[in-house]
């Protein structure tokens, strides 16, 4: 007996009868089907959940380092600002004691200046000191005793000089000479400062 055609239909021609399922096969694949678009439902509801979650942390780290940049910018102005501020109180300081320091012990830099410059001019034919005259009676006799204690004795000239102040030098020798001028040293720090503060402030 020759096998019977199958067609792509529920009814099977050959035969005449249609096909049968039990409603326990029924149900089932309906239970089946529907697990399967929960299943793909809740897989999509999960990609998205994680989508937005995503996306809204990304948003919140751009907050924050949108947030930490301009602390950073405050802080390095407030840094800068502070920086600028503690040299120019130390140099405030400094020119307000110094003159003090100065007033109180007046010889105490020029002697160290001596002391530095005559261990340098051994073989000087001659030295001049120019001092104020407030100090010239203290500083020609250290002086003296600084230029014996060089090697010097005998070729040391201490003048005293209406210009100078109280604290200042003058260190002349034949090719060469040094000058200590508290003003003009002050006025140059303020120099330096101010093109240091001004240099801050641009950045």
């Amino acid at each position: 007996m020759a096998a019977s055609a199958k067609f792509m239909f529920d009814e099977d021609f050959a035969t005449g009868t249609k096909p049968t399922i039990t409603v326990v096969k029924a149900e089932r694949r309906a239970a089946d089907a529907e697990a399967q678009a929960h299943r793909k439902g809740f897989a999509a509801g999960q990609a998205q959940a994680r989508s937005e979650a995503e996306q809204r942390i990304a948003a919140a780290l751009a907050v924050i380092a949108e947030g930490f940049a301009r602390l950073d910018n405050a802080l390095t102005g407030i840094e800068t600002r502070l920086e600028t501020e503690a040299v120019e109180v130390a140099v405030a300081v400094a020119a307000k004691l110094a003159p003090e320091l100065i007033a109180r012990e007046p010889f105490a830099e020029i002697s160290a200046l001596a002391n530095e410059c005559f261990h340098h001019l051994v073989t000087a034919p001659h030295i001049v000191v120019r001092v104020a005259p407030d100090i010239f009676d203290h500083a020609h006799e250290k002086l003296t005793e600084i230029a014996a204690a060089k090697g010097l004795e005998g070729r040391l000239v201490v003048l005293a000089d209406e210009a100078m102040k109280p604290g200042d030098c003058k260190i002349e020798w034949a090719d060469g000479g040094v000058n200590r001028d508290q003003a003009a040293t002050l006025s140059a720090i303020d120099d330096v400062v101010g093109r240091y503060v001004a240099a801050r402030a641009a950045q």
